[in-house]
């Protein structure tokens, strides 16, 4: 069993050491062993007003965000409670409101 770790891109097993490096011979992607480690340590979240978020954090909407795709409008003062960031795309946040689930981002919300 080999101790190499997997791709972070393709998440396949396939990888082999060059130097300082990794490379997938899946898909070609190259990266430093320490790298995969401080990406997750600087991920930091910040608010409207430079404060940092944390799980579980209480947030409130700082201006009306109207919903893609639905007539719904989430108005500015809701309060969330019990948030949760995620790393995927520009939304850093995940909450559930009145209206349902959704994904905001964390420029239109301050900490609570």
């Amino acid at each position: 069993m080999s101790t190499l770790p997997a791709c972070p891109q393709c998440a396949m097993e396939n990888t082999y050491p060059d130097g300082d490096n990794y490379v997938c011979a899946d898909c070609g992607h190259e990266w430093h062993p320490q790298a995969a480690t401080t990406d997750d340590e600087a991920r930091v979240v910040r608010d409207a007003n430079g404060t940092v978020l944390h799980d579980g954090d209480a947030v409130v909407l700082i201006k009306d965000l109207k919903v893609k795709g639905s007539s719904i409008t989430l108005k500015q003062g809701s309060k969330v409670k019990s948030i949760r960031l995620v790393g995927s795309g520009d939304h850093e946040v995940d909450c559930k409101l009145d209206a349902g689930q959704f994904m905001l981002k964390a420029c239109f919300l301050k900490k609570a």
